[in-house]
């Protein structure tokens, strides 16, 4: 079965959250602030093997349009770093995660999104 760690990622914070498709829900994780590609990347790994997530789901911040922006660019060039991690990467259309979250009162927004990403994905599949 997938178990999936989603990301949220933005330029200065990436919102978690972990799920797999036997459940269905989507629990969120603490919010990482940005420091480097590197360092960051780091921390996913180490967070996917804690939770042992057999797959990466990273949102895409297509333009209104459905295209690849300079945000959804930079979130491209994050997720093909994450590919040294060795798992699995799927990206999906995050538009207005962040402000579904934020109509939720969210009290951490970037995680609330990240889950709205997974529980979104898990009910496609």
């Amino acid at each position: 079965m997938t178990r999936y760690l989603a990301l949220d990622v933005g330029d200065r914070r990436i919102g978690l959250a972990v799920g797999d498709l036997g459940g269905g829900i989507a629990r969120r994780l603490p919010t990482l602030r940005r420091r480097s590609l590197e360092a960051d990347v780091a921390a996913i790994g180490r967070i996917a093997r804690r939770e042992e997530v057999t797959a990466l789901l990273i949102g895409m911040p297509l333009t209104l349009r459905g295209e690849e922006g300079p945000q959804a660019r930079r979130v491209r060039r994050f997720a093909d770093a994450c590919a040294r991690l060795g798992l699995p990467i799927e990206t999906i259309d995050e538009r207005f995660t962040t402000s579904e979250a934020a109509l939720r009162g969210a009290d951490d927004v970037d995680a609330e999104a990240a889950a709205i990403l997974l529980e979104e994905h898990l009910r496609k599949a």
